[in-house]
């Protein structure tokens, strides 16, 4: 009798955007364990040139699809801003990730904060070091990533929690 091969992998790339400093994360699940395989934090200097900062977030994506052929990508939905040059600089440093993941021909997903949160930590107003220990403990981390690079494993843990059958109810996930 011969055994059934062994599921597939499904990787997600995880992306928590800004301007001057974006976490991305590429996580995988396969046989129901998650490994993480990269994580960084794309850094702008706060001289650079909007439009230098949007061309090197693009192109770290970029790479990181190139390397790692995720399956899907996974990003944080957009929050309030009070400041109205800081929601413009998100807007548009989002717009140059979900262009970057469309490009590669990626189903992209948005989560609330909220839901992240309560994905990884079980409670939708967890503080960011709660969500940062979390994540080292599912993803079995040796060292605590940057606040950004946390931020974008939440997420892509989140995906992948809501690609399965996570006990909390639905994540509400939003394909966009």
């Amino acid at each position: 009798m011969t055994q059934p091969p062994p599921p597939a992998a499904m990787r997600v790339l995880g992306v928590d955007t800004s301007l001057r400093s974006s976490g991305a994360a590429v996580i995988e699940k396969r046989a129901g364990q998650l490994a993480t395989l990269e994580y960084t934090v794309i850094r702008n200097p706060a001289r650079l040139q909007v439009s230098r900062c949007l061309d090197r977030l693009q192109r770290g994506i970029a790479e990181l699809i190139e390397r790692w052929r995720p399956d899907v990508a996974a990003v944080e939905g957009v929050f309030y801003c009070r400041n109205a040059k800081t929601a413009l600089a998100l807007g548009q440093a989002r717009g140059v990730v979900l262009a970057a993941c469309a490009a590669a021909g990626l189903p992209v997903f948005e989560y609330a904060p909220r839901r992240v949160k309560q994905a990884v930590v079980g409670y939708g107003a967890a503080e960011k070091d709660q969500v940062r220990r979390m994540v080292m403990a599912i993803l079995k981390l040796d060292e605590p990533p940057a606040d950004d690079a946390s931020d974008a494993l939440a997420i892509a843990v989140c995906h992948m929690y809501g690609a399965g059958r996570w006990t909390g109810g639905p994540l509400m996930a939003r394909e966009i």
